[in-house]
């Protein structure tokens, strides 16, 4: 255990680092789902923080500021964005109904796959923000009344799984536009489905970053409405 917090951060942080850049190599290697660094680098983390009995708050404590990062992160998708305008201006419509109708399937399934598992307090609201990138979630769940740090481990285990059951779907499925394909991604799996529909193409991957942000934006100025549902409820 390490007690000095700025030791603590320079150690985390290049473990944070050093675990990311290993998993991203061996994806270069070997392009599989079950091998994408969203799940590699933690798994990567806790080999030796299990042992050392290091707690979460002692990791977040000193590598919190990378995740204070994904929002301009986030913002970076404006480039691709950017470069695609002329075909996101003509089918603007078909992708603004696609993510309105994702964000409430995607809540609608996460609050009734909680009702059937029996989960409920701050533990459903958490998963409730799953299907959209990491900032935007961590704000609603925020607002919502959920934990935001356990939103982003739900929004990390659906980006992985989104993106695998996407690249299968993409075999059996006739989706032959980049605008399906890229929109399936970026609502599906947010972040990480805009990475690999940026290894399918340019135009997906500018689709599906768009998808992701408009899903988040979307999301953020409906949850305090949604907030205030969920408490009148209880």
């Amino acid at each position: 255990m390490i007690s000095n917090p700025l030791i603590a951060g320079v150690v985390w942080s290049g473990a944070t680092f050093a675990a990311y850049l290993a998993a991203k190599a061996v994806y270069r290697r070997r392009p599989r789902w079950y091998l994408s660094p969203l799940a590699v680098a933690p798994a990567l983390l806790l080999l030796p923080a299990v042992p050392l009995g290091v707690h979460y708050r002692d990791y977040i404590g000193g590598a919190h500021w990378i995740l204070m990062m994904l929002g301009p992160a986030t913002v970076a998708f404006a480039a691709p964005i950017y470069e695609q305008r002329a075909l996101i201006r003509r089918c603007w419509p078909v992708l603004l109904v696609g993510v309105v109708a994702g964000s409430v399937a995607a809540m609608a399934s996460a609050w009734a796959m909680a009702s059937l598992l029996g989960v409920s307090g701050d533990l459903r609201l958490s998963l409730l923000p799953r299907s959209m990138s990491t900032p935007f979630a961590m704000s609603v769940s925020a607002d919502i009344g959920g934990a935001p740090d356990l939103t982003a481990v739900f929004v990390m285990i659906t980006g992985v799984c989104g993106a695998a059951l996407g690249e299968a779907m993409l075999k059996f499925m006739p989706l032959r536009t980049a605008l399906a394909r890229g929109a399936m991604f970026g609502m599906g799996a947010h972040g990480a489905g805009a990475a690999r529909a940026r290894e399918i193409g340019a135009e997906e991957g500018s689709i599906a970053g768009l998808t992701m942000v408009l899903a988040g934006l979307c999301n953020v100025l409906v949850a305090p409405l949604l907030a205030f549902s969920l408490h009148a409820a209880a």
